[in-house]
Protein backbone atom coordinates (compact mmCIF):
# COMPACT_ATOMS: atom_id res chain seq x y z
CA UNK A 1 0.00 0.00 0.00
CA UNK A 2 2.79 2.26 0.86
CA UNK A 3 4.80 1.19 -2.68
CA UNK A 4 1.53 2.61 -4.04
CA UNK A 5 1.33 5.61 -2.60
CA UNK A 6 4.63 6.24 -3.30
CA UNK A 7 4.17 6.07 -6.87
CA UNK A 8 1.56 8.20 -6.87
CA UNK A 9 3.37 10.85 -5.77
CA UNK A 10 5.34 12.54 -9.13
CA UNK A 11 7.92 15.05 -9.18
CA UNK A 12 6.80 16.50 -5.84
CA UNK A 13 2.89 16.70 -6.53
CA UNK A 14 0.70 14.52 -3.83
CA UNK A 15 -1.78 13.59 -6.38
CA UNK A 16 -4.00 11.74 -3.46
CA UNK A 17 -3.86 15.25 -1.59
CA UNK A 18 -5.04 17.15 -4.59
CA UNK A 19 -8.00 14.94 -5.36
CA UNK A 20 -9.23 14.72 -1.96
CA UNK A 21 -8.71 19.23 -2.01
CA UNK A 22 -10.84 18.93 -4.82
CA UNK A 23 -13.30 16.18 -3.93
CA UNK A 24 -13.75 18.35 -0.22
CA UNK A 25 -14.14 22.05 -2.25
CA UNK A 26 -16.94 20.11 -4.91
CA UNK A 27 -20.63 21.48 -4.13
CA UNK A 28 -23.87 21.01 -5.32
CA UNK A 29 -23.87 24.15 -7.98
CA UNK A 30 -20.61 23.04 -9.40
CA UNK A 31 -22.71 19.54 -10.45
CA UNK A 32 -25.03 21.99 -11.84
CA UNK A 33 -22.70 23.93 -14.00
CA UNK A 34 -20.70 20.85 -15.09
CA UNK A 35 -24.18 19.27 -16.10
CA UNK A 36 -24.74 22.48 -18.23
CA UNK A 37 -21.77 22.91 -19.55
CA UNK A 38 -21.93 19.35 -20.17
CA UNK A 39 -25.14 19.93 -22.42
CA UNK A 40 -24.02 22.91 -24.25
CA UNK A 41 -20.90 20.95 -25.34
CA UNK A 42 -22.83 18.16 -26.60
CA UNK A 43 -24.99 20.60 -28.32
CA UNK A 44 -22.05 22.89 -29.80
CA UNK A 45 -20.80 19.57 -31.06
CA UNK A 46 -23.33 18.05 -32.90
CA UNK A 47 -23.71 21.10 -34.43
CA UNK A 48 -20.63 21.66 -35.52
CA UNK A 49 -20.11 18.08 -36.61
CA UNK A 50 -19.65 17.61 -40.87
CA UNK A 51 -19.00 21.29 -41.00
CA UNK A 52 -15.75 22.85 -42.04
CA UNK A 53 -14.99 24.39 -38.70
CA UNK A 54 -16.03 21.26 -36.97
CA UNK A 55 -12.45 19.88 -37.76
CA UNK A 56 -11.40 22.22 -35.22
CA UNK A 57 -12.80 21.28 -32.14
CA UNK A 58 -10.29 18.04 -31.19
CA UNK A 59 -7.46 21.09 -31.48
CA UNK A 60 -9.23 23.22 -29.02
CA UNK A 61 -10.21 20.13 -26.64
CA UNK A 62 -7.01 19.44 -26.62
CA UNK A 63 -5.75 22.49 -25.67
CA UNK A 64 -8.51 22.83 -22.99
CA UNK A 65 -7.33 19.91 -21.27
CA UNK A 66 -3.54 20.53 -21.08
CA UNK A 67 -4.67 24.09 -19.84
CA UNK A 68 -6.93 22.29 -17.25
CA UNK A 69 -4.20 19.88 -16.41
CA UNK A 70 -1.54 22.11 -16.52
CA UNK A 71 -3.31 24.01 -13.82
CA UNK A 72 -4.28 20.91 -11.52
CA UNK A 73 -0.53 19.64 -11.57
CA UNK A 74 1.25 23.40 -11.29
CA UNK A 75 2.88 22.72 -14.46
CA UNK A 76 3.56 26.57 -14.55
CA UNK A 77 5.55 26.61 -17.97
CA UNK A 78 2.28 24.33 -19.73
CA UNK A 79 0.10 26.62 -18.08
CA UNK A 80 1.56 30.02 -19.20
CA UNK A 81 2.04 28.64 -22.66
CA UNK A 82 -1.59 27.58 -23.38
CA UNK A 83 -3.23 30.05 -21.47
CA UNK A 84 -1.69 32.96 -24.03
CA UNK A 85 -2.35 30.79 -27.39
CA UNK A 86 -6.34 30.55 -25.79
CA UNK A 87 -6.93 34.27 -24.68
CA UNK A 88 -4.87 35.38 -27.81
CA UNK A 89 -6.93 32.53 -30.37
CA UNK A 90 -10.22 33.54 -28.80
CA UNK A 91 -11.19 35.96 -31.20
CA UNK A 92 -9.41 34.00 -33.86
CA UNK A 93 -11.64 31.10 -33.23
CA UNK A 94 -14.86 33.84 -33.33
CA UNK A 95 -14.08 34.53 -36.55
CA UNK A 96 -13.77 31.25 -38.04
CA UNK A 97 -16.69 29.94 -36.24
CA UNK A 98 -18.80 33.28 -37.32
CA UNK A 99 -20.78 31.46 -40.02
CA UNK A 100 -21.90 28.68 -37.62
CA UNK A 101 -22.36 30.85 -34.94
CA UNK A 102 -24.59 33.04 -36.90
CA UNK A 103 -26.29 29.75 -37.80
CA UNK A 104 -26.66 28.86 -34.65
CA UNK A 105 -28.57 31.89 -33.43
CA UNK A 106 -30.48 32.33 -36.02
CA UNK A 107 -32.21 28.70 -35.65
CA UNK A 108 -32.51 29.56 -31.97
CA UNK A 109 -34.40 32.62 -33.06
CA UNK A 110 -36.47 30.88 -35.44
CA UNK A 111 -37.08 28.19 -32.78
CA UNK A 112 -38.50 30.56 -30.70
CA UNK A 113 -41.00 32.17 -32.68
CA UNK A 114 -42.01 28.90 -34.28
CA UNK A 115 -43.31 27.93 -31.15
CA UNK A 116 -44.95 30.61 -30.69
CA UNK A 117 -47.38 30.18 -34.21
CA UNK A 118 -51.06 29.36 -32.24
CA UNK A 119 -52.77 26.28 -33.44
CA UNK A 120 -55.30 27.17 -36.07
CA UNK A 121 -52.24 28.86 -38.11
CA UNK A 122 -50.47 25.34 -37.60
CA UNK A 123 -53.22 23.81 -38.66
CA UNK A 124 -53.46 25.49 -41.89
CA UNK A 125 -49.61 24.94 -42.08
CA UNK A 126 -49.56 21.47 -41.98
CA UNK A 127 -52.63 21.49 -44.39
CA UNK A 128 -50.28 23.74 -47.09
CA UNK A 129 -47.44 21.15 -46.12
CA UNK A 130 -49.26 17.95 -46.90
CA UNK A 131 -50.18 19.23 -50.30
CA UNK A 132 -46.26 20.67 -51.00
CA UNK A 133 -45.14 16.86 -49.70
CA UNK A 134 -48.19 14.67 -51.95
CA UNK A 135 -46.90 17.25 -54.95
CA UNK A 136 -42.90 17.08 -54.19
CA UNK A 137 -43.22 13.05 -54.12
CA UNK A 138 -45.27 12.90 -57.27
CA UNK A 139 -42.96 14.55 -59.47
CA UNK A 140 -40.00 12.75 -57.14
CA UNK A 141 -41.66 9.64 -58.21
CA UNK A 142 -41.42 10.92 -62.40
CA UNK A 143 -38.27 12.49 -62.38
CA UNK A 144 -36.98 9.26 -60.70
CA UNK A 145 -38.63 6.98 -63.28
CA UNK A 146 -37.37 8.58 -66.15
CA UNK A 147 -33.50 9.35 -64.87
CA UNK A 148 -34.37 12.97 -64.52
CA UNK A 149 -31.91 15.09 -62.41
CA UNK A 150 -33.52 17.60 -59.75
CA UNK A 151 -32.61 19.54 -57.39
CA UNK A 152 -35.44 20.33 -54.31
CA UNK A 153 -34.80 22.45 -51.26
CA UNK A 154 -37.06 22.94 -49.24
CA UNK A 155 -37.03 25.78 -46.30
CA UNK A 156 -37.95 25.06 -42.68
CA UNK A 157 -36.68 27.13 -39.70
CA UNK A 158 -33.59 28.66 -41.23
CA UNK A 159 -34.63 31.53 -44.02
CA UNK A 160 -32.38 30.86 -47.39
CA UNK A 161 -34.07 33.66 -49.21
CA UNK A 162 -30.50 34.52 -50.09
CA UNK A 163 -30.48 31.48 -51.92
CA UNK A 164 -33.83 32.08 -53.52
CA UNK A 165 -32.28 34.94 -55.13
CA UNK A 166 -29.16 33.40 -57.07
CA UNK A 167 -32.06 32.11 -59.33
CA UNK A 168 -34.95 33.11 -61.12
CA UNK A 169 -38.54 34.43 -59.24
CA UNK A 170 -41.55 31.88 -59.57
CA UNK A 171 -43.63 32.60 -56.50
CA UNK A 172 -46.04 29.73 -57.49
CA UNK A 173 -47.93 26.92 -55.63
CA UNK A 174 -46.08 23.74 -55.52
CA UNK A 175 -47.42 21.47 -58.46
CA UNK A 176 -46.15 18.07 -59.90
CA UNK A 177 -46.70 19.14 -63.50
CA UNK A 178 -44.77 22.58 -63.03
CA UNK A 179 -41.77 20.82 -60.99
CA UNK A 180 -41.65 18.37 -63.57
CA UNK A 181 -42.04 21.04 -66.42
CA UNK A 182 -38.86 22.92 -64.74
CA UNK A 183 -36.47 19.74 -64.10
CA UNK A 184 -37.12 18.34 -67.77
CA UNK A 185 -33.74 18.46 -69.39
CA UNK A 186 -34.53 20.83 -72.25
CA UNK A 187 -35.74 23.38 -70.18
CA UNK A 188 -33.45 26.75 -69.41
CA UNK A 189 -34.32 26.19 -65.17
CA UNK A 190 -33.18 22.36 -64.97
CA UNK A 191 -29.65 22.86 -63.69
CA UNK A 192 -30.65 24.75 -61.05
CA UNK A 193 -32.27 23.91 -57.68
CA UNK A 194 -35.96 24.76 -56.74
CA UNK A 195 -36.39 26.61 -53.64
CA UNK A 196 -39.61 26.17 -51.65
CA UNK A 197 -40.50 28.76 -49.08
CA UNK A 198 -43.62 28.89 -47.11
CA UNK A 199 -45.38 26.31 -48.99
CA UNK A 200 -43.98 27.87 -52.80
CA UNK A 201 -42.47 27.66 -54.96
CA UNK A 202 -40.05 30.80 -54.59
CA UNK A 203 -37.28 30.13 -57.60
CA UNK A 204 -35.88 27.90 -59.98
CA UNK A 205 -32.79 27.94 -61.30
CA UNK A 206 -30.75 28.67 -58.05
CA UNK A 207 -27.21 28.08 -56.83
CA UNK A 208 -27.07 25.99 -53.86
CA UNK A 209 -22.76 26.17 -51.81
CA UNK A 210 -21.28 23.03 -52.67
CA UNK A 211 -19.55 21.07 -49.44
CA UNK A 212 -15.56 21.37 -48.67
CA UNK A 213 -15.83 17.95 -47.07
CA UNK A 214 -13.51 16.01 -48.01
CA UNK A 215 -14.84 12.50 -46.22
CA UNK A 216 -17.75 11.88 -48.81
CA UNK A 217 -17.64 9.54 -51.45
CA UNK A 218 -15.70 11.01 -54.64
CA UNK A 219 -18.36 9.48 -56.71
CA UNK A 220 -20.64 11.90 -55.95
CA UNK A 221 -22.04 14.56 -58.51
CA UNK A 222 -22.15 18.28 -58.47
CA UNK A 223 -25.98 17.80 -57.25
CA UNK A 224 -25.36 15.78 -54.24
CA UNK A 225 -22.47 17.84 -53.20
CA UNK A 226 -24.60 21.20 -53.61
CA UNK A 227 -27.05 19.06 -51.24
CA UNK A 228 -24.84 18.60 -48.68
CA UNK A 229 -23.23 21.59 -48.81
CA UNK A 230 -26.81 23.46 -48.20
CA UNK A 231 -27.77 21.29 -45.68
CA UNK A 232 -24.58 22.41 -43.97
CA UNK A 233 -25.73 26.71 -43.91
CA UNK A 234 -29.27 25.70 -43.31
CA UNK A 235 -32.07 23.61 -41.26
CA UNK A 236 -33.58 22.84 -45.13
CA UNK A 237 -34.37 20.04 -46.99
CA UNK A 238 -32.37 19.44 -49.98
CA UNK A 239 -34.19 16.15 -52.16
CA UNK A 240 -31.69 15.15 -55.14
CA UNK A 241 -32.87 13.09 -58.09
CA UNK A 242 -29.63 11.59 -59.57
CA UNK A 243 -29.46 12.03 -63.49
CA UNK A 244 -27.66 8.87 -64.02
CA UNK A 245 -28.95 6.32 -61.61
CA UNK A 246 -32.66 7.72 -61.39
CA UNK A 247 -31.60 7.24 -57.57
CA UNK A 248 -33.79 9.49 -55.10
CA UNK A 249 -31.24 11.12 -52.03
CA UNK A 250 -31.94 13.18 -49.12
CA UNK A 251 -29.49 15.67 -47.53
CA UNK A 252 -30.24 17.16 -44.33
CA UNK A 253 -28.33 17.90 -40.97
CA UNK A 254 -25.08 17.93 -42.50
CA UNK A 255 -25.91 14.04 -43.81
CA UNK A 256 -26.68 12.83 -47.02
CA UNK A 257 -28.62 9.66 -47.17
CA UNK A 258 -29.41 7.62 -50.52
CA UNK A 259 -31.55 4.64 -51.42
CA UNK A 260 -34.88 6.70 -50.93
CA UNK A 261 -38.34 5.81 -52.64
CA UNK A 262 -40.79 7.71 -52.86
CA UNK A 263 -42.85 5.91 -50.43
CA UNK A 264 -40.11 6.35 -48.21
CA UNK A 265 -39.18 9.78 -48.94
CA UNK A 266 -43.33 10.74 -48.26
CA UNK A 267 -42.51 9.66 -44.76
CA UNK A 268 -39.34 11.79 -43.86
CA UNK A 269 -41.07 14.67 -45.50
CA UNK A 270 -44.31 14.18 -43.33
CA UNK A 271 -42.02 14.03 -40.00
CA UNK A 272 -40.24 16.50 -40.81
CA UNK A 273 -42.43 18.81 -42.51
CA UNK A 274 -46.19 18.34 -40.70
CA UNK A 275 -46.19 18.77 -37.20
CA UNK A 276 -49.36 17.06 -37.24
CA UNK A 277 -48.01 14.05 -38.63
CA UNK A 278 -48.20 10.95 -36.20
CA UNK A 279 -49.53 13.17 -33.17
CA UNK A 280 -46.31 15.59 -33.67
Amino acid sequence: MNFLLSTLNIGGIDIVSKFKDIVSAFQIKDAIEILILTVIFFFAFRFLKGRKAGALILGIAICFVVLVLSEIFEFRALYSIFSGIISSGALVVFVIFQPEIREALERIGSGSIHGLVNLSDRRKKDELYFNVVENICSAVRELSADSTGALIVVERTTRISDIASTGIKINANVSSSLLRNIFFNKAPLHDGAVVIEEGRIAAAGCFLPLTRRTDIDPDLGTRHRAAIGMSEVSDAIIIVVSEETGGISVAFDCELTTGYTPEALRVFLMENLVKSFNGK
